[in-house]
């Protein structure tokens, strides 16, 4: 069995790392070449960095925090935020990532998810999707950092992702985003069933029990979380023996 991952996320807004609970109410938690590095020496198998204002904004990635990144930490790690076209990616692949995060711009152009598996292959793609049950029950993908509803739903959205040569899906469940009471489990289990790509789950992180449930129940491939890591309240390596107490293969 393929070992499951811990992944820390660092949303980047002006050069800062922040988080927020249900994408706002967003607070400064540090520097993210510090923050990163420090990930890197408590065992995380990879990371995450996200512009978050990138999309909204109308700015490109912030090609030379990549570059800073690459030169201090050893770990795999996946960059995302304003990337709509293949010369942004290659300038992130150039700067030393080592894969893409698209959101927004897929879902305005989801060609642009064929483009970049055809130019870099799949495993290079990561499809980023933000969604919110609406009052009628469904899941609704979102852009823009969550400010925007889109008419796509969350499933045929992420099948499709991975029919156009998406490597992986990062799901957030935005009902559960920041709320510290446990993953979007049922959800990312169908996904997990529905589809042969990685699933990597995001959103409700609290406890090191929220990150079994959802390599059992939730079936995902790579739990991802933030504030608890950032605020200390879960150290990776405590979490990584716990994991394996409870007989999870981590790495």
């Amino acid at each position: 069995m393929v070992a499951k991952r811990i992944i820390p996320c660092l949303d980047i807004k002006n050069g800062e790392t922040v988080k927020g609970v249900n994408f706002v109410n967003i607070q400064s938690v540090g520097d993210p070449v510090e923050l990163g590095a420090f990930y890197a020496e408590q065992g995380a198998d990879e990371l995450v960095f996200l512009d978050i204002t990138a999309t909204h904004e109308g700015r490109k990635t912030f090609v030379e925090l990549v570059e800073r990144i690459a030169r201090h930490i050893n770990i795999p790690f996946t960059v995302g935020g304003g990337i709509s076209e293949i010369s942004d990616a290659e300038k992130l692949l150039n700067a030393g990532a080592d894969k893409v995060s698209i959101n927004s711009s897929a879902v305005r152009n989801p060609q642009l998810i064929d483009d970049l598996a055809r130019n870099f292959g799949s495993q290079f793609v990561v499809v980023a999707i933000d969604a919110r049950m609406n009052d009628e029950n469904l899941w609704q993908v979102t852009v823009n950092g969550g400010r925007i509803p889109t008419e796509k739903e969350l499933f045929s959205w992420a099948k499709e992702a991975e029919n156009r040569g998406a490597g992986e899906i990062l799901f957030t469940s935005m009902n559960h985003d920041g709320t510290k009471n446990g993953f979007a489990n049922r959800e990312l289990a169908r996904m997990s069933d529905e589809l042969s790509i990685p699933i990597i789950a995001s959103g409700g992180a609290g406890n090191m029990d929220h990150f079994v449930d959802v390599f059992t129940e939730g079936k995902a491939d790579a739990g991802l979380a933030a504030s608890i890591f950032h605020y200390k309240e879960v150290a990776i390596p405590e979490l990584k023996n716990y994991l394996k107490q409870q007989n999870i293969n981590v790495r």
